[in-house]
């Protein structure tokens, strides 16, 4: 299926890996170019490489921290023109609220909670301005299940949710879609990490996966089971969506209930 988007510019925060890494892979073979941006250069030039090996697209890589105002303002003023927006940078720390300290917990949402929000902000302004554009939200499925032991992240997300209706409600009259994809667990280098070091305090490493086995399918997501959808619901196809939030866990949520 044509998505005609060839042409058009994607600004991804956290692209250099996990599901910001998905998506650009599946918005370069559609044809379109890439702003990546991320923390760490090293790990930006790899992804970027990787694509243009893989595509006939452009590829801008920006080595920012996105929770400094200075340097997201750097990021919006090099980089104006962009159609789709996704804000993807950010993992607030798991833990009950006696295993969450402030610092850690303003940290998390300083990056995630309001980079995201202060990028929005930045760029539908700009999208505004010339009646089109398209803003997606990756928050996360927990923000739909209030957990105690992600007493920072639930909210955060859940935050992020609410925002993305909000605006999106609100952007359409100005040609503008606001769209927020909830992915449940995703097999990233993170969630892989967690699983081992879960493994390990329960005395085998090695058996990480069996924290599993009571997800759908018995695993987690993988990137380009996210991918797919976030391009979707940038394309003209997607048209008349905003102010939604599009949950991909496999059912787990109500698995669990």
């Amino acid at each position: 299926m044509d998505l005609n988007l060839a042409g058009r510019t994607v600004l991804i925060t956290g692209g250099s890996k996990g599901i910001g890494l998905g998506c650009a892979k599946r918005f370069a073979s559609e044809g379109c170019n890439l702003v990546l941006a991320a923390r760490s250069k090293d790990q930006l030039e790899t992804a970027a490489d990787g694509i243009r090996k893989s595509a006939q697209v452009n590829v801008r890589t920006l080595a920012l921290d996105l929770a400094v105002e200075a340097q997201r303002d750097r990021l919006v003023r090099e980089c104006p023109e962009i159609d789709v927006l996704v804000n993807n940078a950010g993992a607030i720390p798991g833990g009950d609220i006696f295993h969450v300290d402030d610092k850690a917990w303003r940290e998390g949402w300083e990056l995630k909670v309001f980079g995201y929000v202060n990028l929005s902000r930045a760029y539908f302004s700009l999208m505004k301005e010339r009646k089109r554009g398209v803003i997606i939200n990756i928050c996360g499925a927990g923000g739909e299940t209030m957990s105690f032991g992600y007493i920072a992240g639930a909210p955060g997300n859940a935050a992020l949710m609410a925002f993305s209706r909000a605006l999106g409600s609100h952007a359409i009259d100005h040609g503008v879609r606001v769209v927020a994809v909830n992915p449940g667990p995703v097999e990233t280098d993170r969630v892989v990490y967690l699983a081992k070091q879960r493994a390990k305090a329960e005395g085998d490493e090695s058996r990480w996966r069996e924290s599993f086995a009571r997800m759908p399918y018995g695993r987690p997501a993988q990137t380009d089971e996210i991918a797919p959808m976030v391009v979707f619901l940038a394309s003209d196809l997607a048209r008349y969506v905003s102010g939604t939030v599009i949950t991909i866990d496999g059912g787990l949520l109500h698995r669990n209930r």
